[in-house]
């Protein structure tokens, strides 16, 4: 084995063509599957987690030899899209299932591929998700799947030694043994169930469910964890604790920030995703408050002239009335960064279409009020316009 000076994306190609053309020059045929098997002994669930598959667009990530596809089209009435990098692991699908009516072998890159595919309905990928980095990958598969849609993937919780998952979003080195002897280093990551979960939600992903997949064999750690998600047709919102809020804190602002890289929201420490905002201080108008939060909470400066209040928002917490004060901010100066002792940070930029689960509640009712066609759920509020 070498140690790769290259980075991880280069490595991993790098490995899995030298995996394809041990295949390739070993002659190693396959059996057809009979049952979906999504790793380590065909333990586990099967094709049904799909969901029905006659008459969608499925995408089978990272298919290697494509047996898996080949099994959906003659088994489940399936037209699968089967994409690989590989130029070694495409030759071996070409080889065995070129002729097979209802799949299409494609050699390209995942992510270029997701970027340039119509949505599918169905995207599945058998232990090739923890190759890519996610940072690349789970953008691309929000905007491939379409709303209401379903992915299922799996990724490598704890490997054969018991190393178990990081909760930083970094790849590792790993070993991928060939049969017949010999082995290759890759890059994966391996990431905790719940890093994962957040890192899906930040592209508007939401977990349905995570089925565990350990190594039937005595001694062996290996474990994999088998992702069910879905695209959902709303977006989420929650309360940001069970707690109402403080009497003097039931009258904020909240400012929507919108332009051609998208919407601006920040996650709060308690974790939901929330805009710009904050509670109005004595002596202050609303338009001073969205200014002075914008500047205090993300370092953006705007001029009160840039601001325009929406409306008042109404709603109550354990017998406190809330009032929220929708505002849009028109034009800025700065960049959004996170700021000392502020409760919220990690600024982002969203796509309307691909907001992320968990909105604060009182953020999810001022979009709504922005843009009621947002498909966003919250709990109901009392909205009164400002004319102009």
């Amino acid at each position: 084995m070498t140690t790769h000076p290259l980075d991880p994306h280069s490595v991993n190609a790098e490995a899995w063509h030298a995996y394809g053309d041990h295949h390739l020059r070993r002659g190693t045929v396959l059996t057809e599957l009979e049952r979906f098997d999504w790793g380590l002994g065909n333990t586990g669930p099967g094709a049904e987690i799909l969901g029905e598959l006659a008459g969608r667009r499925v995408l089978d990530l990272g298919c290697g030899p494509a047996r898996h596809a080949a099994h959906l089209v003659r088994a489940h009435g399936a037209s699968v899209d089967a994409v690989d990098s590989s130029p070694t692991q495409h030759e071996r699908a070409l080889a065995r299932y070129a002729a097979l009516p209802g799949l299409r072998l494609v050699r390209a890159d995942a992510v270029e591929h997701l970027g340039a595919a119509e949505p599918y309905d169905v995207v599945y990928s058998v232990n090739a998700v923890p190759y890519i980095d996610p940072r690349r990958l789970l953008p691309a598969l929000a905007g491939a799947l379409r709303p209401g849609g379903t992915l299922c993937f799996t990724v490598l919780h704890t490997n054969s030694r018991g190393d178990g998952p990081s909760s930083v979003a970094e790849s590792r080195s790993e070993i991928l043994r060939l049969a017949g002897g010999g082995e290759t280093e890759v890059r994966m990551w391996v990431l905790t169930p719940e890093l994962w979960t957040d890192l899906l939600g930040e592209h508007g992903l939401r977990v349905e469910g995570i089925d565990v997949l350990d190594a039937p064999e005595e001694g062996n750690h290996a474990s994999y964890r088998i992702f069910r998600v879905t695209r959902p047709v709303r977006v989420s919102s929650r309360p940001r604790t069970n707690r109402g809020p403080a009497p003097h804190a039931a009258i904020g602002v909240g400012a929507i920030l919108y332009g051609p890289r998208g919407l601006l929201l920040g996650r709060h420490r308690r974790g939901t995703w929330e805009l710009p905002g904050g509670t109005v201080e004595p002596g202050e108008s609303l338009v001073d408050t969205v200014v002075r939060e914008l500047r205090e909470e993300t370092g953006i400066e705007a001029r009160p002239t840039d601001v325009r209040l929406l409306g008042t928002l109404l709603d109550d917490v354990d017998g406190v009335v809330r009032m929220t004060v929708a505002s849009q901010v028109t034009a800025w100066r700065g960049e959004p960064g996170d700021q000392p002792d502020e409760r919220v940070g990690d600024w982002r930029w969203f796509a309307l279409g691909r907001l992320p689960e968990n909105l604060f509640v009182c953020s999810a009712q001022g979009l709504t009020a922005w843009r009621p066609d947002l498909p966003i759920d919250h709990t109901p509020a009392h909205f009164t316009p400002y004319a102009g």
